[in-house]
């Protein structure tokens, strides 16, 4: 008898952890379950519109010299890729991928416009993104370091607005980019 009644004590020691572990899961989980959940998903078909959209003067009125055109972007836990196709010179496409880590992180990302450095930042209540990127690139065999400030937020459902910040050769130059999902 007393045997069986030390080793219910072993169990129940273990059964009690057993309990404490389940307990703090099921505190956790949720808390993390909200955190991501409250963080907005800019996953879709992005399409410019040009009509909505304010570019400095100078800039193409389809808003491909500051980045802007139609995109594809896909939001998977940690991860926002942006695949845009774009027309060239040659009457060619050409499509560039950049994929942005979530969390803070440098993000790397090799185009034909050259290598740039990203981190993507949330707003304090997870409604907007700030994407800070450093592009270095060969220009008349002369290398050049352009920073732009990227603000992601969505107006509504199927609306997303991009405000891009740059220093340009006069001063900052700042882009207003809305685009509509289809």
């Amino acid at each position: 008898m007393k045997r069986n009644i030390k080793e219910f004590h072993v169990n129940g020691f273990d059964f009690l952890r057993l309990i404490s572990l389940t307990l703090m899961l099921g505190l956790i989980a949720p808390v993390m379950t909200v955190a991501q959940a409250g963080k907005t998903n800019f996953s879709g078909n992005w399409t410019l519109n040009a009509g909505k959209s304010t570019q400095p003067q100078g800039g193409q009125g389809n808003g491909m010299r500051m980045g802007g055109g139609n995109f594809v972007a896909t939001q998977e836990a940690n991860l926002l890729t942006v695949v845009r196709t774009r027309t060239g010179q040659d009457g060619q496409p050409s499509t560039t991928t950049m994929k942005y880590t979530l969390d803070g992180k440098e993000s790397l990302n090799t185009s034909p416009r050259g290598d740039s450095k990203s981190i993507a930042a949330w707003s304090a209540d997870g409604k907007s993104m700030t994407i800070e990127t450093s592009r270095t690139m060969d220009i008349n065999g002369e290398s050049r370091t352009m920073k732009s400030n990227e603000i992601w937020v969505l107006t509504d459902a199927k609306t997303l607005t991009v405000v891009n910040t740059r220093q340009g050769q006069s001063g900052e130059v700042k882009t207003n980019m809305v685009y509509d999902k289809k």
